[in-house]
């Protein structure tokens, strides 16, 4: 059993534990040898006091495979979940290739990328990045019925490069504007076709997908060099420019599809629009967030036809996602960043949170918008004045009511899911993504416990006192620094164990279905 088998599995039982998933949270027990948890079948597995998201976590030196993880979770759970206990063994099995993959190829991709920080290509923190687990969901390395091939030839952690295939669709069917850097037709195999056809992007694994789509025609020959971002189906198309496109994989969940539905483009333009209304009445943020320009798409009707353009400011930035990673000269990219910038890692952090959560904390009590800009949805300035880029606005939540006494209007979502008056539901997405993944996670990475929990909990005190005793500043304090326990999310239960019509959940991204230690009021 190998250290990294060890390690997952241990990650998995914590995400089932947190999650409650199957009454595993009744099986723990206190006794004089210390708390453990009794998984069925007599094994006992030593537990450690948790950190940040939960109360105990599994033991660092106890030894756990996977096939007594799997075949516990087998004896837990409901007739009805079968299908998902089953995805959840192909998706461990996935992680563990994943993980032993990038082991392998590690030194090879650091070496790659290069010492000297002021010669990397942006994209390069984007591989970077992937370099780094995701703080809940424990198998994120998982991209379903991918071989060992895509992965090295896809995956940003091991920073590839390939081309792009094009397709053609009939243009009655096409929707939305044309790729501005695309090819001709006879560059991509399909001459004659240009009078009746408009030609798609399409990322290489989902020519399987789209080949086989009445009417659509997949050219022979591809064209267009990119570089896969940490999402995987965006990449880098050239120099400050994305191309998000549909991806015939699921992550973070089988449920989770990296499919693009039509309107979700849609509902991402006008919700950056919106924030561009914020900022336009906010002067004092106007230097220092930045928005993605996500207003350039097309689509066909289907979900694996779609396609967006990303312009992102001519401004140096990393990825949040990527402070906490290994940078190749053997610090951790946000020491690289301190030390380039003649300042500490604890003053990095400090004006990070200082802005992160004054903005945030700004749309959610003046506006009642909850960002779902998590740390791979973020980047920072690396010198000069901290300044945020935001891009992939399709998961904000917005209450109508708060934005038409802000004197703004309410766009008219596709998705009624971003619409709701219910602080409570805004305050969730708040806590889960704003708190726990572009605060906290970075923080307590970065520095020893106590420090990185009197910065967060002063910083975003500091953030509600300047609305005073406004409704929703009291909500949002209540819900964060004088709560007993904070919100989480079930992402494993709701994106691969259980059905959505068993979990309620409208989104599997939105479950929250479990709770944790409110890490802000530890001493």
């Amino acid at each position: 059993m190998s250290h990294r088998e060890c390690y997952l599995a241990a990650r998995v039982v914590n995400a089932l534990l947190r999650e409650d998933y199957g009454g595993l949270a009744g099986r723990v027990t206190r006794t004089k040898d210390g708390v453990a948890l009794e998984l069925p079948g007599a094994r006992r597995v030593r537990l450690a006091p948790g950190s940040l998201y939960q109360d105990f976590v599994v033991a660092p030196d106890e030894s756990l495979g996977l096939s007594t993880v799997l075949g516990a979770v087998s004896e837990i759970s409901e007739h009805a979940d079968a299908a998902g206990v089953k995805a959840l063994a192909v998706e461990c099995r996935a992680a563990l290739r994943a993980l032993e993959l990038h082991d392998a190829r590690r030194e090879e991709v650091m070496a790659r990328i290069g010492r000297d920080p002021r010669h990397r290509d942006p994209i390069d923190y984007e591989t970077l990045a992937a370099f780094v687990d995701h703080p809940v969901y424990p198998t994120a390395r998982a991209r379903y019925g991918l071989s060992e091939a895509e992965l090295l030839a896809y995956a940003p952690e091991f920073a590839p490069s390939f081309e792009l295939r094009w397709a053609a669709v009939p243009r009655g069917r096409a929707r939305g504007a044309r790729v501005p850097f695309g090819p001709s037709f006879r560059e991509v195999g399909l001459p004659g076709l240009g009078a009746s056809h408009v030609l798609f992007p399409v990322h290489p694994l989902s020519v399987r997908v789209v080949g086989r789509m009445p009417g659509v025609r997949v050219g022979p020959l591809p064209y267009l060099r990119v570089r896969p971002t940490l999402s995987m189906r965006t990449v880098q198309a050239g120099p400050g420019t994305h191309l998000k496109l549909p991806l015939a994989a699921s992550t973070l969940g089988l449920r989770n599809r990296r499919s693009i539905k039509p309107g979700t483009l849609t509902d991402g333009a006008l919700a950056e629009r919106l924030l561009r209304e914020v900022l336009a009445a906010e002067p004092e943020f106007a230097d220092a967030i930045m928005l993605a320009d996500e207003q350039v798409f097309g689509h066909a009707g289907h979900e694996y036809l779609a396609w967006m353009v990303r312009t992102i400011p001519d401004t140096p930035v990393i990825p949040v996602a990527a402070l906490l990673a290994p940078a190749p000269g053997g610090d951790t990219v946000i020491a690289e960043v301190a030390r380039a910038s003649g300042r500490d890692v604890a003053d990095v952090l400090r004006g990070y949170l200082r802005l992160l959560l004054r903005w945030n904390v700004r749309l959610f009590v003046r506006y009642g918008i909850a960002l779902e800009a998590h740390q791979q949805n973020l980047s920072l300035t690396p010198a000069g004045p901290p300044a945020l880029l935001i891009k992939d606005n399709d998961g904000l939540l917005a209450s109508p009511e708060q934005l038409r006494a802000a004197g703004l209007g309410v766009p008219a979502f596709a998705d009624a899911r971003m619409l709701t008056d219910d602080p409570h539901a805004l305050a969730d997405v708040f806590v889960t993504i704003t708190l726990h993944l572009a605060a906290a996670a970075v923080a307590f990475g970065a520095l020893p416990a106590g420090a990185a929990r009197r910065m967060v909990r002063d910083t975003l005190a500091d953030a509600l006192a300047e609305h005073g005793d406004h409704p929703l500043a009291k909500l949002l304090r209540a819900r964060t620094l004088d709560a007993a326990r904070l919100v989480g999310k079930a992402m494993l239960t709701a994106g691969t164990l259980v059905d959505k019509t068993r979990t309620g959940a409208l989104d599997v991204n939105k479950h929250y279905g479990t709770g944790g230690p409110n890490y802000l009021r530890r001493i």
